[in-house]
């Protein structure tokens, strides 16, 4: 028998997909602390600047898509169903302008507070953030808007 996903309950990622990325930060702290990489490039004020320019595009990209999903009355909860297929505006860019956003959110705190561990673990962040929730999402969303849905995903990246 197939596995039937039950659409009124969204792509069925249960734990908010912001908390990934405090487990992850957190995670990078408790490996400096018990196996320490030490470097003098955090200490440098042009990666407080670089900081500023990624939290600059990090408000940017969250910002615009919450606007979006609110002006849409769409629902940002991954457990409830979604309300309309989101292509427009900044999702005419990327189809995940808020995890973009929350990655670069944890980037620009990386280079403020300065440790490698972030740096090393940040590709296996995306890897989970892309295998345990986008790939849920756009399954989700292949059943629930189709062709619609697969004609857009055609046409925009998955991250940028």
């Amino acid at each position: 028998m197939k596995n039937q996903t039950d659409l009124s309950k969204g792509p069925g990622v249960y734990i908010p997909p912001p908390l990934f990325y405090v487990l992850f930060y957190f995670i990078g702290i408790i490996l400096q602390k018990n196996i320490p990489v030490h470097s003098d490039l955090f200490n440098r004020n042009v990666l407080n600047f670089f900081a500023v320019i990624l939290l600059l595009a990090a408000i940017y990209f969250i910002a615009r898509s919450l606007f979006q999903f609110f002006k849409t009355k769409n629902t940002v909860i991954l457990i409830k169903r979604a309300t309309a297929l989101q292509t427009n505006n900044i999702y005419a860019f990327t189809r995940n302008p808020m995890y973009l956003g929350l990655a670069l959110v944890y980037l620009a705190i990386t280079c403020i507070f300065g440790n490698w561990w972030h740096i090393i673990i940040f590709p296996l962040l995306i890897i989970f953030v892309q295998e345990y929730i986008i790939k849920k999402e756009e399954k989700y969303l292949e059943k629930e808007f189709g062709e619609e849905y697969l004609n857009y995903k055609k046409k925009v990246r998955r991250w940028i």
